[in-house]
């Protein structure tokens, strides 16, 4: 089970593909984010979330939330892959300690060495709004995200 709604977000460090280092802290007072982890880069149905994000991207980045990914793939893997998908936004490396981020949320899955795809929304505040978690190879219902979204605003 994912953190639960209420819960404060675990802080968090990490490098994203282009090796720029993105904290939670950060966005804290400022933007919402929606924190999605993902299993693997290069695969059919990440790439299918992520490229909704891509391709939607004023409603997942704008003045109130920002869009972050996490897969424990390496900088480089999501380099590469952002490059030629043309993900702009974050996609960051839950690398080292393996998948250390991805197991503060709940959301790491030991047997197969990899995060399910869990998504958080972070408000302002640092509290977790919504909260869900699918399986690998299981799509998640990205409405809910948007919905989720729209529900912050006052």
């Amino acid at each position: 089970m994912p953190l639960a709604v209420g819960t404060r977000a675990p802080d968090f460090t990490l490098k994203d593909q282009n090796n720029q280092v993105v904290r939670l802290a950060d966005f804290v007072g400022h933007k919402a984010v929606l924190l999605v982890f993902y299993p693997l880069t290069f695969t059919g149905t990440c790439k299918g979330e992520l490229t909704e994000i891509r391709d939607n991207i004023d409603r997942y980045v704008n003045e109130d939330v920002q869009v972050v990914a996490a897969s424990v793939d390496s900088v480089y893997s999501h380099k590469v892959w952002s490059l030629q998908q043309g993900y702009e936004f974050p996609l960051l490396a839950d690398f080292w300690p393996h998948g250390g981020v991805a197991q503060q949320y709940e959301v790491f899955n030991p047997e197969a060495g990899f995060a399910n795809r869990g998504t958080f929304l972070v408000d302002k505040d640092g509290l977790i709004r919504f909260a869900e978690e699918a399986g690998p190879g299981e799509t998640r219902d990205q409405a809910a995200w948007l919905k989720a979204i729209a529900a912050l605003k006052p």
